[in-house]
């Protein structure tokens, strides 16, 4: 005998609510309902909403000219140091020097008189290191600043010094070991070490080529530079496409390469949902939709595609956008595109993606209703299944009996 129509409606229903609460269904872990109830405190807002403040932003062509390139992190503008000559190099703590004084003839304060056949008249002082006071010792001239002082201010001051008991003395200060004047190069390089920084100027790629060349792709490596307090970072392969941004380093620099590869979130309906790498330096939207294997055509909306970006507050203000509302230098921003205009094509390949965007493509609503429509068929087909399963053990116990 088969279940009425209506009764089986009655029975759709009826199931559909009891599924909707019900906590014997299998499941891996306890669900929502359990963490609400079993919360000693439970800090929540109204419609559990996050708070987070955004703009939206949608595809238009007056737009793409601000986020058709990502601008880059630089050091020529933080630091300077990209053109012109290599910068002063003085002397430190720790150095050791070596002293040559001249004089005019024989018979001065260091050269006797007996010495007029010796080429030369020059003595040379052993060597020595400037000590902790930033000291050097000389000779009648006593103790002379050395630390932070250029060598040829150092060499006049001797001088001066000398002048009234030598014969119009002339002193030559050499360095011989450089350990103030150094940076230090550390990370993802073959050979980390301190760079001793010579008088005829060193760039960032010099110093990093000293310590024997990257062990990372060009492409995926941050170069962060360090110097008295400001730190700034920039990609490698800017360095190499930009000579003004391979600035000289300068003593007790810091200069880190860093291995950090340039990635995306894809969710949504697309044919793949992970962290995708750039691989490319330039990915464009439209290339990070195709590497998340596109828009799916049975399940996306394409007019809901967006992209999640911190975006620098000045750039919306050049927009005319008002940001007076958000704290801070990065403002939330979601850029919807409707891929169902012909023209938004264009405009993808035109968006530059950025390190940590959040790609997000909406399912149709049409999915929804397909969704819920196979769950009450799967319930219908169970029911169905239930009463003929009955009926059949009902008639095998009665020819049993019989």
């Amino acid at each position: 005998m088969r279940i009425s129509a209506m009764y089986r409606r009655g029975i759709v229903f009826t199931t559909v609510i009891a599924l909707s609460s019900c906590t014997s269904l299998p499941r891996s872990g306890p669900d929502h309902v359990d963490f609400d109830k079993k919360a000693l405190i439970k800090v929540t807002t109204p419609e559990r909403k996050v708070g987070i403040d955004y703009v939206l932003i949608d595809f238009n062509k007056a737009i793409l000219p601000y986020f058709e390139d990502v601008k880059p992190n630089t050091l020529q503008a933080g630091f300077g140091g990209g053109r012109g000559g290599a910068p002063d190099i003085p002397l430190g703590y720790g150095d050791m020097v070596q002293v040559s004084i001249f004089e005019a003839q024989s018979g001065g304060l260091f050269i006797p008189s007996d010495a007029g056949s010796r080429p030369g008249n020059y003595i040379t002082l052993p060597q020595q290191t400037i000590d902790r006071t930033g000291t050097i010792s000389v000779p009648y001239a006593g103790r002379v600043p050395a630390a932070g002082r250029l060598k040829e201010e150092v060499e006049r001051d001797i001088e001066d010094r000398l002048a009234t008991r030598a014969i119009e003395p002339q002193v030559v200060v050499t360095t011989t070991t450089s350990r103030s004047s150094e940076v230090a190069v550390v990370g993802d390089v073959k050979d980390p070490q301190k760079v001793p920084v010579t008088p005829a100027g060193d760039r960032v790629l010099d110093v990093i080529s000293t310590a024997g060349g990257l062990t990372t792709p060009n492409i995926e490596t941050n170069i962060t530079l360090q110097r008295r307090g400001k730190i700034a970072t920039v990609a490698y392969e800017t360095l190499l496409k930009n000579p003004a941004e391979n600035i000289f380093v300068a003593p007790g620099d810091t200069i880190s390469v860093e291995h950090e590869r340039r990635t995306y979130i894809a969710l949504g309906a697309s044919g793949l949902n992970a962290r995708i790498e750039f691989e490319d330096s330039n990915l464009t939207l439209g290339e990070a939709i195709a590497k998340a294997g596109g828009v799916l055509d049975n399940r996306a909306d394409p007019r809901e595609v967006v992209v999640y970006r911190q975006v620098d507050r000045n750039i919306l203000k050049k927009l005319n956008i008002d940001v007076s509302r958000f704290q801070g230098a990065q403002v939330p921003v979601i850029f919807r595109a409707n891929m169902r205009d012909p023209a938004t094509l264009f405009a993808i390949q035109q968006f530059r993606m950025a390190d940590k965007d959040v790609l997000y493509i909406s399912n149709a609503s049409s999915v929804e209703l397909v969704k819920f429509l196979d769950i009450l068929n799967s319930i219908t087909s169970t029911i169905s299944g239930v009463s003929d399963d009955a009926n059949s053990t009902k008639n095998s116990i009665n020819d049993l009996g019989n």
